[in-house]
């Protein structure tokens, strides 16, 4: 299997099954001399591990992190950081019912049909344990991007869940970190309490729609055409597991505005140009323009649920599926921290590209030049 690996100079190789010993990632590119360790890059596992409340999957793992590779005396060397985390509550027997079925609306059926072979223990390299690799990569480029501009604030919250929807009137950032939704808006934490509850209870699942933002990227990083900002955002947040759709600032939206009312509108600030309003999700052209960064991304529901399904065997014949073990009845919730992740990731790419390419950019608005 190929391609496990992303970016241009801060590159991510992730490797590791669900249901086998461990998982990790080996990151290349990381710049010498950031302050890390195990405790800096725990703080983000922490917050997408399994377990912590009864809306995520039941399956114990502590995510805990083991750096074994490019760092000495608490900082980076500049040579490949590998970063292991240890499976410890696997139960392969619960797919044992499964494991000439295919799951219908996961990937058991393509990874087959491709690679001829079939791990039923969970999914196996498709299953979205693969992301706590992401996020530990993610802590790491955090760190680095303190380094290297260390306004940047990454943040990411659930802004629908379903067909429930925030109210953005209600936004709230500080209601984030309040309650299990990763959710800005305290009264829908309430509401999609009460409804995922019936869901996970009748053993079904429902989709959901992350928003991530990144505030204090500075104008200019990115490139035209074929090395875009959002580019490589697109991508990398439809990598994550069970994503379906991705969209930059305004996105779909955009279609249904008129050119007067999507294009940002300048004038000359005190410190520079400054933007009436954010279509664009701080992004022209490819290139950033220094507002906030926003993308949003949709995923579907978890494949496996106690409802019964039609599906075939590997031998061809038609058969019923019920999918038992332990699932998230919205796997959205933990792709929070993921998502945050992988943005956090593309922008430290980025940054270093630009710092190698231009340096410091080349054009001051309000100079003669």
């Amino acid at each position: 299997m190929s391609i496990n690996s992303f970016g241009h100079l801060f590159r991510v190789t992730t490797w590791g099954e669900s249901h086998g010993p461990a998982i990790g990632a080996t990151v290349d590119g990381c710049p010498p001399g950031v302050a890390i360790d195990e405790s800096m890059i725990q703080h983000w596992l922490d917050k997408r591990k399994p377990g912590q409340n009864k809306y995520t999957t039941q399956r114990r793992e502590a995510d805990e992190v083991r750096i074994l590779s490019g760092t000495f005396e608490g900082v980076t060397t500049g040579t490949p950081v590998q970063l292991m985390i240890e499976n410890t509550d696997q139960r392969s027997k619960d797919y044992g019912d499964i494991k000439d079925k295919f799951r219908p609306g996961h990937a058991d059926i393509t990874y087959f049909q491709k690679y001829g072979i079939r791990d039923y223990r969970g999914g196996g390299r498709s299953s979205a344990r693969e992301t706590a690799s992401r996020v530990a990569a993610g802590g790491l480029a955090r760190e680095a991007i303190k380094a290297i501009a260390p306004q940047v604030r990454i943040t990411g919250y659930m802004v629908q869940m379903g067909p429930h929807k925030i109210d953005r009137n209600a936004f709230d950032l500080d209601q984030i970190d309040q309650n299990p939704f990763w959710v800005p808006d305290a009264k829908a934490a309430a509401d999609w309490a009460e409804y995922l509850d019936g869901l996970r209870k009748s053993g079904s699942s429902v989709g959901a729609i992350i928003e991530v933002t990144a505030r204090g990227v500075p104008a200019g990083i990115g490139a035209p055409v074929y090395g875009k900002l959002d580019t490589d955002l697109a991508a990398a947040m439809m990598s994550i597991n069970a994503v379906k759709g991705v969209e930059i600032g305004e996105g779909m939206s955009a279609a249904m505005l008129t050119g007067e009312l999507n294009a940002d509108e300048i004038r000359m600030g005190p410190d520079g140009p400054e933007y009436s309003s954010n279509h664009a999700g701080g992004i022209l052209g490819g290139i950033s323009t220094g507002q906030d960064i926003v993308v949003r991304f949709a995923v579907k529901p978890t494949s496996s649920i106690l409802t019964t399904r039609k599906t075939i065997t590997r031998q061809g014949e038609d058969t019923e599926i019920i999918t038992k073990g332990r699932h998230d009845p919205c796997v959205g919730i933990r792709a929070v921290p993921v998502g945050e992740a992988m943005m956090a990731c593309v922008i430290l790419d980025h940054l270093l590209l630009h710092r190698g390419q231009i340096g410091q950019n080349q054009g001051i608005i309000g100079t003669e030049s």
